[in-house]
């Protein structure tokens, strides 16, 4: 296993938890910065915003750049805007130091994923993205929870600067141990923008958007739904983030190896377990046992896609790798910024904690139809076999 692939991890491991950990600090923020839920909520939507609007700028901008030299950048990027995150004084400031972090954010795992892919054989490429990916994972797995109870126990702006503290760590480890020269040929950015007239590749990035959004209505919005319909403490929060962080794990590295083994199927078993365990916690909710089950499920099911959805989008633009990856990211954040606002949307007009899951169900269906359009369209039919 090179080496740099784990310092890629871990560069997904503090970019991830930065994501992540807001949702089991909402509440806590909400509640300091004298803000409702839904408003509280708009900061996770920002953050996604910003890396959907920032991936491709942010690769317009580096791309003549060596990519050991791009990425180090971009965590320098991440460090200082956690930094600004730990010292906002107000939820606008908050808001902003938010969206400067995100920046980093689509362009790294972007540009990441290209570096991981080139540094392995061609039929284990899946699997490397997966291993890179494994940050993520392992970001809901512990970065989640315990940066969840350190805001629970010193405030959540104590969490921020901790992982402002593990962006330096993850900075030192690119620079030590990323080949130098990956990318001595600068881009034709022509060329690549002209990749996106692809008609399979716009309807993979859709494919993204509705995971996405399908993930993060239902994610976003996990804390109120533990600790007012199913009747967890703080710290059963942070447990069962922990759990699900399991199971995005475990469902992050089975995604890998189906994804190798056979991309549609992957795929469309995927979203199939998304809707069928996003619609049963509707129902399981209530009571402790059942909801932490299904949740691990929903986890396991949901992380299963990444793998399979970054090589998907790469296969189908392989002429322009760092810009289509990176719009890949982007896509990931427009659902992230979709289904955080669904979530709220659906609290907001009164209709209840319990509806956010069915919410996510019927994003899962919708992704999923656009997988057997984008994998059985006559024209494609050839190709997959």
């Amino acid at each position: 296993m090179p080496i740099a692939l784990l310092a890629l991890a871990l560069s997904a491991f503090a970019i991830g938890t930065t994501e992540f950990v807001i949702m089991g600090l909402l509440p806590q923020v909400a509640a300091d910065l004298k803000v409702s839920l839904p408003d509280a909520g708009w900061l996770i939507s920002g953050y996604a915003l910003g890396v959907a609007i920032g991936a491709p700028i942010m690769a317009v901008l580096t791309a003549r750049l060596p990519r050991k030299s791009c990425l180090a950048l971009l965590m320098v990027i991440f460090v200082v805007g956690n930094a600004l995150c730990a010292w906002a004084y107000g939820y606008g400031l908050l808001m902003v130091a938010r969206v400067v972090t995100a920046l980093c954010h689509g362009a790294f795992f972007g540009i990441g994923s290209v570096v991981a892919a080139g540094l392995v054989a061609p039929n284990r490429r899946a699997s490397a993205v997966a291993l890179m990916f494994t940050g993520l994972t392992l970001a809901n797995v512990l970065g989640v929870p315990i940066g969840t109870w350190l805001g629970q126990l010193y405030g959540w702006r104590a969490t921020f600067w901790c992982v402002s503290a593990l962006g330096v760590v993850a900075f030192i480890a690119l620079l030590a141990s990323l080949p130098s020269q990956r990318n001595a040929t600068p881009p034709d950015l022509a060329r690549e923008f002209s990749a996106l007239r692809n008609g399979s590749l716009l309807l993979s990035l859709l494919m993204t958007v509705c995971f996405a959004a399908a993930m993060f209505t239902l994610f976003s919005y996990i804390a109120p739904l533990l600790l007012q319909v199913t009747g967890v403490g703080d710290r059963g929060v942070s447990w069962t983030l922990f759990l699900i962080g399991a199971g995005l794990t475990l469902g992050n590295f089975i995604g890998g190896r189906l994804a190798d083994w056979r991309l549609s199927f992957s795929l469309l078993l995927s979203f199939s377990f998304i809707a069928v365990f996003s619609l049963l916690f509707s129902w399981t909710s209530h009571q402790l046992l059942p909801a932490e089950i299904t949740l691990f499920l929903w986890a396991l099911a949901t992380f299963s896609t990444v793998p399979a959805l970054q090589i998907n989008v790469v296969t189908h633009g392989d002429d322009a790798p760092n810009l289509v990856s990176t719009l890949n990211i982007s896509a990931f954040n427009i659902g992230n910024a979709l289904g955080a606002w669904a979530g709220g949307k659906v609290i907001a007009v009164g209709l209840g904690l319990t509806r956010v899951p069915m919410a996510a169900g019927a994003l899962a269906l919708i992704g999923l139809a656009v997988c057997l359009v984008t994998f059985y369209r006559p024209t494609r039919r050839a190709a997959v076999a």
